[in-house]
C-alpha cells in the first residue's frame, strides 16, 4: 500500500510542474495515507495470528477478543433475523439443506 501511495505522490508532483493543483492533490494523498492508511497497516497482516505457528504474540488476546465480539454480534443479528422473519429463515434453511 505504501508503494502505491509513494508512486502516486511522485506522479502528482511531476504533474504539478505544469499545474500546481496537482501538488495540492499530492499533499492530500499523503495526508489521507497518514491519517487512514497507517492505522490499518500497523496491525499484522495475518489478522493477529502468529506467523510461524509458534507461541502467541502479545497482541493475540486483544485480536481474539475482537473476533469473539464480532462473532457474538453476528450471532445476535442472525437470531434477530430468524425471530423477525421466520418464513424467510425457514426457506433459507431448506435451501441450505438441499
Amino acid at each position: 500500500m505504501g508503494t502505491i501511495v509513494i508512486t502516486a505522490t511522485v506522479v502528482l508532483v511531476v504533474l504539478g510542474f505544469g499545474n500546481h493543483v496537482w501538488w495540492l492533490a499530492a499533499v492530500a494523498v499523503l495526508l489521507l495515507h497518514l491519517q487512514y492508511g497507517r492505522s490499518s497497516s500497523a496491525s499484522s497482516p495475518g489478522g493477529g495470528a502468529p506467523a510461524g505457528g509458534g507461541a502467541p504474540s502479545a497482541g493475540t488476546p486483544a485480536s481474539y477478543k475482537a473476533y469473539r465480539d464480532r462473532r457474538d454480534r453476528q450471532a445476535r443479528w442472525e437470531r434477530r433475523y430468524r425471530r423477525e422473519r421466520p418464513l424467510e429463515s425457514r426457506r433459507q434453511e431448506r435451501e441450505k439443506s438441499k
